[in-house]
């Protein structure tokens, strides 16, 4: 800790401790919004987890299906079809505010599906392949509305604590010193003047007496 530079007068010292009563109010709020960040950042984690598990879980046949329809006609055939392939998708992005940051709400709104393919050139497997990649778009939409959300959240919190641990460990101790010590010197003084008044009044009274 260190004692702030600033003369030990009576003014310095009642707005040191408006300063310090400020910072103190500003951690304890500060620390609020930190408890809140961890706890939605960690919900959110978790809900990321899970989603990326289902997300996995979902693209697993949807590749299985891929390589079939490759099998079948070859990856050329494939990306030829896939070339004539007419579908209409949505991604809808809004913001939800918490605790002032902006956090994304991502929705995939796909429309149903019609027949893409015609009879040659392809089989079965690609309609299949297709209707798997689809299926997960929702999916996909969930994970990156979490895994923004993470990052900003994240992000807000390392600004958070950084401002805690100025508050907690630099401002507030050093200021509570720079308070105390001021205090120590007022103290001394009025004690210092107390006695001095003493000695001339004991010696005012001696005058008098011997007068």
């Amino acid at each position: 800790m260190a004692k702030l530079n600033v003369a030990p007068t009576k003014s310095n010292y009642l707005e040191l401790s408006r300063q310090l009563d400020t910072a103190k109010e500003g951690f304890d709020l500060l620390d609020q919004k930190r408890q809140i960040l961890v706890y939605e950042l960690m919900s959110r984690l978790g809900r990321a987890r899970d989603a990326q598990r289902r997300l996995n879980e979902a693209l697993a046949p949807a590749y299985d299906a891929l390589r079939d329809a490759e099998l079948d006609v070859g990856s050329a055939g494939v990306d030829r079809a896939t070339l004539a392939v007419v579908f209409d998708h949505q991604v809808d992005i809004r913001q939800q505010n918490v605790l002032g940051i902006r956090l994304p709400t991502v929705t995939a709104m796909t429309a149903d599906l019609s027949i893409q393919f015609g009879i040659g050139g392809t089989s079965a497997r690609t309609d299949t392949a297709m209707q798997s990649f689809i299926e997960v778009l929702p999916l996909v939409a969930e994970l990156a509305e979490l895994e923004n959300s993470v990052i900003r959240l994240s992000r807000e919190l390392r600004k958070t604590q950084r401002r805690c641990n100025a508050l907690s460990k630099v401002f507030i101790p050093d200021c509570s010193e720079t308070v105390n010590h001021i205090l120590s010197n007022l103290e001394e003084r009025e004690r210092e003047s107390f006695v001095i008044q003493k000695i001339i009044k004991d010696r005012l009274a001696r005058e008098a007496e011997e007068g």
